[in-house]
């Protein structure tokens, strides 16, 4: 799980119940561009590790995944 969650929700309530002082607001913004930043990586990471088969048992995994695995495997 990713550690800055907490904080991030912590911000939301403090920003609907009393409003958030500017240096809070940048805060939040970048904690939410980091967690965003994480859940992306894990998606791509996700998807590249990926193998695609058809009924047949052929490989059918797109190139563009297939270079992907090639590129983060260097």
């Amino acid at each position: 799980m990713i550690a800055s969650i907490s904080r991030i929700n912590e911000l939301a309530k403090k920003s609907k119940d009393a409003g958030l002082t500017p240096a809070e607001k940048v805060e939040q913004q970048v904690l939410r561009e980091d967690y965003l930043r994480e859940i992306r990586g894990q998606i791509e990471n996700t998807v590249t590790s990926l193998k695609v088969l058809d009924p047949l048992g052929d490989d059918v995994t797109p190139e563009k995944v297939k270079n992907e695995k090639k590129l983060r495997q260097q």
